[in-house]
């Protein structure tokens, strides 16, 4: 009987590699932290909106939030052909621009999408530390701009507190502090109509919100629906923003570093 070949082992054989294709916008283990802290920061905004006493001490950044906001009513009430007959910016009576002429609807929706627009810029910043110093320079100014129609030494003294924190942040982790500054104040931004919609029903102040504004518009709908369908909007917006954020700044620690050290190093 022939004998058989010797048996020559095979190599094993390795598993196909795994599929590591990672979407565009899942966030990474270090954009995961940003995700958390825009939803606690929403919430700790609410919080100081809104109690007394504890609204005092956001009133710097109320009033650039403010600002901004009739900023955008402003500059679309005169490219549209109207005429601004008074501004208030005031962090407990809200924001009002008085306008004549103009087109009503284009001037009183550019307030809330001027705000979420502006709002997602600082969103992404707090996805990257090189955007967060470019963007910390329009919060300087932007902080400082209100001023201009302040008296309050209060006031006055707590803009000065908050621009020494975001000097200070340029030196804390190399900037990376920054990050979580510019994202507060996203969210600030971003859900102005939250914050807006609480003045209205909370604290009845002197100008009413945009929302209201809308009512008095079209009275066929009500403030509450057109209160709900900003809201949808902004969020809307919000996670556009940080989709884009996601996508758009997929860096380390130490990559967001090694690209932020050659713009003004800390």
């Amino acid at each position: 009987m022939a004998s058989l070949p010797p048996y020559i082992p095979r190599p094993p054989i390795a598993p196909p590699a795994p599929h590591t294709h990672m979407s565009p916008v899942a966030p990474t283990h270090d954009q995961v932290p940003v995700l958390y802290t825009i939803v606690v920061f929403a919430v700790v905004i609410f919080a100081f909106w809104n109690i007394p006493g504890a609204r005092t001490l956001i009133n710097p950044l109320k009033l650039f939030t403010i600002g901004w906001h009739e900023l955008c009513h402003i500059s679309l009430a005169i490219l549209t052909g109207g005429s601004v007959m008074k501004v208030c910016i005031d962090p407990d009576m809200g924001g009002a621009t008085i306008v004549a002429g103009g087109h009503p609807p284009t001037i009183l929706a550019a307030g809330y999408i001027g705000s979420t627009i502006f709002g997602g810029l600082f969103i992404m910043a707090g996805f990257d530390t090189l955007v967060s110093k470019i963007m910390s320079f329009v919060l300087g100014v932007g902080l400082i701009a209100p001023l201009a129609l302040v008296r309050n030494k209060l006031t006055i003294l707590l803009t000065l507190v908050y621009e020494g924190l975001l000097i200070g942040f340029w030196f804390i982790d190399h900037a990376q502090a920054l990050r979580w500054y510019c994202l507060f104040v996203g969210v600030m931004n971003v859900l102005y109509v939250v914050w807006d919609i609480a003045d209205d029903k909370y604290f009845r102040k002197a100008n009413d919100s945009d929302a209201t504004q809308w009512s008095l518009l079209y009275p066929r709908i009500g403030a509450h629906v057109w209160a709900t369908m900003w809201i949808i909007f902004e969020i809307a917006v919000l996670t556009g923003f940080v989709l884009v954020g996601i996508a758009a700044f997929k860096r380390t620690p130490d990559e967001m570093y090694a690209e932020a050290a050659q713009f003004l190093p800390t």
